[in-house]
């Protein structure tokens, strides 16, 4: 009689990131790492800074 073979490891699974408008699973590096899809990522539609003084952070 031969043993039962062991199962094979498994390692987990990363979990899916997202884009922050559509929602839709990001795949490449640069997408995932700005977590905005390409056709969610519009040059006219640059990321909006407001001017002005920032409060300091608790403990600085």
């Amino acid at each position: 009689m031969h043993p039962a073979p062991l199962p094979l490891p498994t390692t987990p699974k990363a979990p899916p990131v997202l884009c922050r408008r559509c929602h839709r699973p990001l795949h490449d590096p640069e997408s995932r790492l700005l977590r905005l899809g390409p056709t969610c990522r519009d040059p006219e539609d640059p990321t909006r800074v407001l001017p002005g003084d920032q409060d300091t952070l608790p403990g600085l």
